[in-house]
């Protein structure tokens, strides 16, 4: 069964960037239209993983092959900050989670706890902020799972973030991270033999899964970040005054693709230092 593991809706809330972030969303795609494409784009399992929320379960519980996911922004043991890709997981659970997510160790003794499968996603990239040596033997020695395979994410990070899982022995998910409706299904985890939701999960925590699908582009992102600039524009008009900047989202893609670059060379060589750890996590 396939399923794409990392979706936006528009309740994801709005964008970081500053002053932008009073009036532009993370995403402006609509929860059943989103479901949806997903199915015709093959996927056989849908589920969301909005920033802190779970608001799209609403337009989406009615579905038998819906199952509720999140992703939590937490802020890690040495206080940086990092976006974790959680699974399967009920209305209680967001409730708990939130709670915990500026407390990393109760955090992570929580889903711990509760047996929830959790990932590190897009761990190579620096959209989060900086990232530590401390946070890498974490990620090494308390998560189950790494995002191995992120389509808004470049090759390269996703190499390494590959690398990093085969040597630390972690569970693999995948997903198009879209914010967009182009980029949904591109990417995506499938669990072979899998017939249910139950069983698809059951099957990625045995690390029973495999991912597929595309990495992210200057092209793509550049795309991206229009669209989502148009949408801005429809959904608050008065902001038709900004429409010149769009001229320059290319621009300012390019010095991320180089600033992501970066980033994934300084620490690319993480796989190598931690080699085979044992997963904290296990399964019945």
């Amino acid at each position: 069964m396939r399923c794409d593991l990392h979706v936006h809706t528009i309740h994801s809330g709005m964008c970081t960037v500053p002053v932008l972030n009073r009036i532009c969303r993370e995403s402006y795609n609509d929860p059943l239209e989103v479901y949806h494409l997903l199915k015709q784009r093959g996927m056989n399992l849908v589920t969301v993983t909005d920033h802190d929320s779970i608001d799209a379960v609403e337009h989406l519980r009615r579905y038998p092959d819906f199952f509720l996911s999140e992703e939590v922004s937490c802020r890690t043991s040495r206080g940086t900050d990092l976006h974790v890709g959680v699974y399967g997981i009920t209305e209680r659970n967001h409730v708990e989670v939130g709670r915990r997510r500026e407390d990393f160790p109760s955090f992570l003794a929580y889903c711990d706890e509760q047996r929830l499968l959790f990932s590190v996603n897009h761990v190579f990239s620096g959209l989060t902020g900086r990232r530590t040596e401390e946070d890498f033997q974490e990620f090494a020695l308390r998560f189950p799972a790494v995002e191995t395979r992120n389509g808004a994410m470049l090759a390269q990070a996703n190499r390494n973030a590959a690398e990093f899982a085969q040597a630390t022995r972690k569970v693999v998910v995948a997903g198009s991270d879209a914010h967009t409706l182009a980029g949904l299904g591109r990417t995506y985890t499938d669990v072979p033999g899998a017939r249910t939701a139950k069983e698809y999960l059951e099957g990625l925590r045995a690390g029973h899964a495999n991912i597929a699908g595309e990495s992210g582009s200057y092209s793509k992102l550049t795309r991206a970040v229009w669209s989502i600039g148009l949408n801005m524009l429809e959904e608050r008009p008065w902001t038709l005054m900004l429409a010149p900047l769009l001229a320059v989202v290319p621009l300012v893609t390019l010095v991320n693709l180089l600033m992501e670059m970066g980033f994934a060379a300084r620490w690319s060589g993480q796989a190598a230092r931690f080699g085979a750890v044992p997963v904290v996590y296990a399964v019945d």
